[in-house]
């Protein structure tokens, strides 16, 4: 009868569930035993015996059935409760937005700075060849092929599940319509997301990405340059945040003023709206656009017309800001 009591002693929760206990975030190690697992939560006094739950654990083939990561549990649980939790692997997870334009290590930083996963071992990844191959993916590096969204991921998580995540995400985003729609234009996918790249780091401005778009196709048509600076800035080895006459002539064969044509790979990682803007261009005839800085862009379709809005909205300005008026 005593034996009989214990148990059900054990089996019940550290604290009546009418208390309303409050959660606690438990982070268990990888490779923990079962038993290292029941000194934990009976340290952390959600659970009344160790023992009891151990031979709970061993009624279940438990021992180094549970998963790695952070559990939100709380004492008002049955110890079967929480076994149950442990066993089917409901770790917390953490969302993270990834925003459009980033490059890897730029979302590599992001990822490891909320402490999700090592950031050395992502950018080796997303460099690793066997790795991209596995994939599917025929590209020297996974640039562009990370799509920015929200993810939610479990503390720790390994740096080969989130790349694999994002990539799968931009293959169900990608999906039939845009693949076909490429065909028409007789674009590789790495050749869309390079466009669509170079259009996410031109503009954010709602409603210009296709007469972006429409500018680079001209160009590209033409076999004009296309002249964009965030590909110039990419190629450098290290950029100030001033873009330089000089490294205008950088030798890099992201500098798209020297090289003609698309750069070799995507330079960021574009979001749906510049992919579709990619395949999607306007109808407009312009080869050239300048920023008005505002955020937006004056389109012209001749040298001429671009000059007079290069002199109006960034010369002119300028010079009234060296000799301002008294």
């Amino acid at each position: 009868m005593a034996a009989y009591l214990t148990i059900k002693w054990a089996e019940g929760p550290a604290v009546p569930p009418p208390q309303h206990p409050p959660s606690k975030i438990v982070f268990i190690p990888d490779g923990s035993t079962f038993q290292q697992v029941a000194a934990l939560l009976e340290r952390e006094h959600l659970i009344k015996s160790r023992s009891a739950f151990v031979l709970l654990g061993r009624s279940q083939s438990a021992d180094r059935k549970i998963r790695a990561g952070e559990y939100e549990l709380n004492a008002g649980m049955a110890p079967a409760e929480i076994l149950a939790k442990l066993l089917s692997g409901q770790v917390v997870l953490h969302p993270v937005t990834i925003p459009e334009g980033l490059t890897m290590a730029q979302i590599a930083d992001m990822i490891a700075q909320q402490g999700l996963a090592d950031r050395e071992e992502l950018m080796r990844l997303v460099k690793d060849r066997a790795f991209i191959a596995s994939l599917g993916i025929k590209a020297e590096t996974l640039e562009g092929y990370l799509y920015p969204d929200t993810y939610k991921f479990p503390k720790a998580v390994k740096a080969k599940d989130v790349v694999t995540a994002m990539v799968e995400h931009l293959r169900q985003v990608y999906g039939p319509d845009l693949q076909l729609r490429a065909q028409e234009l007789n674009m590789t996918q790495h050749e869309v997301l390079t466009l669509a790249s170079v259009i996410e780091k031109e503009t954010g401005a709602t409603g210009e990405r296709e007469e972006i778009s429409a500018v680079f196709h001209n160009r590209l048509k033409k076999r004009i340059p296309l002249q964009s600076d965030p590909t110039v800035i990419y190629g450098l080895p290290a950029f100030d945040g001033n873009i330089r006459k000089k490294d205008l002539s950088n030798p890099s064969p992201y500098n798209t003023y020297r090289v003609p044509g698309l750069p070799p790979g995507p330079i960021a990682n574009p979001g749906i709206q510049a992919i579709r803007a990619a395949l999607f261009p306007s109808n407009s005839r312009a080869l050239y656009f300048v920023s008005k800085n505002d955020g937006t862009h004056q389109f012209s379709g001749t040298l001429a017309e671009h000059n007079q809005a290069v002199e109006k909205y960034q010369k002119r300005p300028f010079r009234r800001l060296a000799h301002p008026r008294t």
